[in-house]
């Protein structure tokens, strides 16, 4: 038994420097404010655009309105309506309510 006891103090007297030497607190970043920003983006998506549908502020923001369609062989809109592009098809929408007149696919 006082074998034991030795043993088991001895173990103690040098096991103790090395659980002192791990610190569990990281004293270096003290006062120190990590800010993270996440940034989410919103993909609004509707594979069948129909003739007839309305089109909402939000979604007309969002899409990229053709000019020059002329160069995808797309009739001339009227002076109430435009060409947009989304999900490579073409809408003649109307500028002001945002109905869809006209689908063409993208050549």
């Amino acid at each position: 038994m006082k074998k034991f006891v030795t043993i088991l103090l001895a173990a103690t007297v040098l096991a103790a420097p090395m659980a002192q030497a791990q610190s569990r607190h990281d004293d270096r970043h003290r006062g120190v404010t990590v800010e993270r920003h996440v940034t989410k983006k919103v993909i609004v998506k509707k594979h069948r655009w129909d003739r007839g549908q309305r089109l909402s502020a939000r979604e007309r923001r969002n899409m990229v309105d053709r000019r020059d369609y002329r160069r995808y062989h797309l009739a001339e809109p009227r002076r109430d309506q435009r060409w947009v592009r989304v999900d490579n098809q073409f809408l003649l929408i109307n500028a002001v309510s945002g109905l869809i007149v006209g689908l063409a696919a993208a050549r």
